[in-house]
């Protein structure tokens, strides 16, 4: 009985993976931590108006960007392992001798 093959998704998957990273350093990149400051918002009060609160302390921030980075590191140690891991397949996939009509075109 014949297997049906399952298509193989992880070209694309780290791709995306990487595109995250992208964006986590970034994020990291435009939000130094010497230069944080309190964010501050409104707040509706209980009987109307609203309020000025701290919605997110420097320590906070510097906490999120640290957990940023660790997961970063993390995400990048699984794509650099599993782009090895694809190029060792690739490269035995095309281990094989190349017909004359293709090495013309393959130049």
């Amino acid at each position: 009985m014949a297997t049906k093959k399952a298509n193989n998704y992880i070209t694309m998957d780290l791709d995306w993976a990487e595109a995250q990273l992208a964006t986590w350093r970034r994020y990291v990149e435009e939000n130094p931590i010497h230069l944080l400051q309190d964010r501050w918002g409104k707040k509706e009060m209980p009987r109307g108006g609203q309020t000025m609160v701290v919605t997110a302390t420097i320590e906070q921030q510097v906490k999120s960007i640290q957990d940023t980075l660790t997961r970063f590191l993390q995400l990048l140690e699984v794509v650099n392992k599993l782009r090895e891991q694809e190029e060792k397949r690739i490269e035995l996939r095309g281990d094989s001798e190349v017909n004359g009509m293709m090495k013309g075109i393959m130049k």
